[in-house]
């Protein structure tokens, strides 16, 4: 796994320059699947903010649900504290654009980690909810299990997953690419819009399969999935560096924040 020092040094797929401030948190990405799904987009404009456009590939609009789990979850210059640096998460997630920067908007965020929870909530503004969560790697399979605890609905998830190719990165260009490669996630809470950055390598994608026993994720934010396969990839691991959110502006995607 790369150094953070080998991070900050890889910036060639990056589609606009790191931010000047100091990144605050590291965090490792484990045993996540991108869960995806094809939609149209006047069935997710109602339920994305306005001040965000849609951002389609041919046309399309896309949803995610996506399970992992994270360690070394720790602030710049911290070590990672005991019972709050490793913990399950699950997000649903759609593609949106602001001022020329492509990024993720989240309807939900499933954590085990109660603390995690509150402060992603007075943070970042993202709709973070406690659940009951585990995960269990067999071999090169995942299995996985989410339930919410709080919330105005209840969701759950439950799937077996595993990789199936060698290790590939996306193609700019190529739907993986679209799907995968974001740098940024929008917020919205009252009229004010926040993005937050985040910066790591290139993913190491692979193809996957995986048999959802349950998913009730999207349902619970009013969003109901098409009855069809949806688009799978994996990945094993990945180091993440995070910087405050700041306000949103409207800038050339070329410019540095």
């Amino acid at each position: 796994m790369s150094s953070i020092p080998e991070i900050l040094r890889a910036v060639q797929h990056r589609p606009w320059l790191l931010p000047r401030r100091p990144w605050i948190m590291v965090q490792t990405w484990h045993d996540l699947l991108f869960a995806h799904w094809r939609l149209a987009p006047q069935v997710l404009r109602p339920l994305v903010p306005e001040q965000l456009e849609l951002d389609l590939y041919d046309g399309s609009a896309w949803v995610a649900v996506a399970p992992f789990w994270m360690s070394g979850v720790r602030a710049r210059g911290l070590p990672p504290l005991p019972g709050l640096s490793r913990f399950p998460e699950l997000n649903v997630r759609t593609y949106v654009t602001l001022g020329g920067k492509p990024g993720v908007f989240f309807f939900s965020l499933d954590a085990a980690n109660p603390a995690a929870v509150c402060s992603a909530r007075v943070a970042y503004h993202l709709p973070y909810y406690h659940a009951r969560m585990r995960t269990e790697r067999c071999g090169e399979a995942v299995h996985y299990g989410c339930e919410r605890l709080q919330g105005p609905r209840t969701a759950e998830f439950r799937s077996q997953y595993r990789p199936l190719s060698p290790v590939f990165h996306s193609e700019a260009g190529s739907l993986e690419h679209f799907l995968t490669e974001r740098y940024c996630l929008y917020a919205v809470r009252g009229r004010q819009t926040w993005r937050g950055e985040i910066h790591h390598v290139p993913w190491p994608l692979q193809r996957a399969e995986a048999v959802i026993e349950k998913n009730t994720m999207a349902s619970a934010v009013g969003l109901e999935l098409p009855n069809e396969a949806p688009h799978l990839l994996f990945a094993r691991e990945l180091k993440v560096l995070v910087w405050w959110p700041e306000k949103a502006r409207t800038q050339h995607p070329l410019s540095s924040p």
